[in-house]
Formats: structure tokens, C-alpha cells, sequence
């Protein structure tokens, strides 16, 4: 029994604890009813009910709108290197495509070899 209760204290701090970090975290605009201060004070001095009102209650969910401030990775942003859209030049498909051609052309005669092959056997 010592042990449950143990673990209970140790999990319902940790449960307050992110309360309030993510209450004094969240931006102003996240917030319902009460005030930054307020909710945290509620969270302070009604431990476990006080948390659970602020995830209930306290804090509005984001809305679908992206983030004005939200940052893009490089390799995600197409105009960091200057080019915008195709990242292989012409020149660079149509040598690739002559080589595919080529390729196609070598496996279709590979093909040719082993039907002739078994023909011969």
C-alpha cells in the first residue's frame, strides 16, 4: 500500500508540474476565462483538481491556422537555394534519359540472349 501511494505522490506531482509549466508557457491567446497568473495560482494552491481544470478548461486548443513564426527546415524551403520547382536541369533529364534508353535497350537485348538460350538447349 506504501508503494502505491508512493508512486500516486510521484505521479500526481509530475501531472502538476506540467500544468504549470505548460500554463506559464502557453501564449496569451491560449487561454480561456482566467488569466496567466490567475491559472497558475489555481494550479499552485489546488494541486491535482487545479491541473486537470486547466487542461479541461484553462487553455483553448490551437487553432488550425499555421504558426506565423513556424520555421522551415532548408531542404523543405524551395526558394533557399534559388531555384524554384524542378531541381534537375534539362540538360541533366535528357541525359538521364538517354541513359535509361541505353539501359532499356542492353536488358531488352539480355533478354533476347536468354530466350535464344533456351531455344539452343
Amino acid at each position: 500500500m506504501v508503494k502505491f501511494l508512493l508512486v500516486a505522490i510521484v505521479a500526481a506531482s509530475a501531472f502538476v508540474i506540467y500544468a504549470l509549466i505548460d500554463c506559464l508557457l502557453a501564449e496569451s491567446s491560449r487561454f480561456r476565462a482566467l488569466n496567466k497568473p490567475l491559472w497558475a495560482l489555481i494550479i499552485v494552491v489546488l494541486p491535482v483538481i487545479g491541473a486537470v481544470l486547466w487542461f479541461l478548461l484553462g487553455r483553448a486548443r490551437k487553432s488550425g491556422q499555421p504558426d506565423a513564426r513556424r520555421f522551415v527546415a532548408p531542404d523543405d524551403d524551395p526558394e533557399f537555394s534559388g531555384r524554384r520547382g524542378s531541381t534537375v536541369s534539362d540538360l541533366d533529364r535528357e541525359t538521364t534519359d538517354e541513359r535509361i534508353r541505353r539501359l532499356e535497350q542492353e536488358l531488352a537485348e539480355l533478354d533476347g540472349d536468354d530466350t535464344n538460350d533456351k531455344n539452343n538447349a
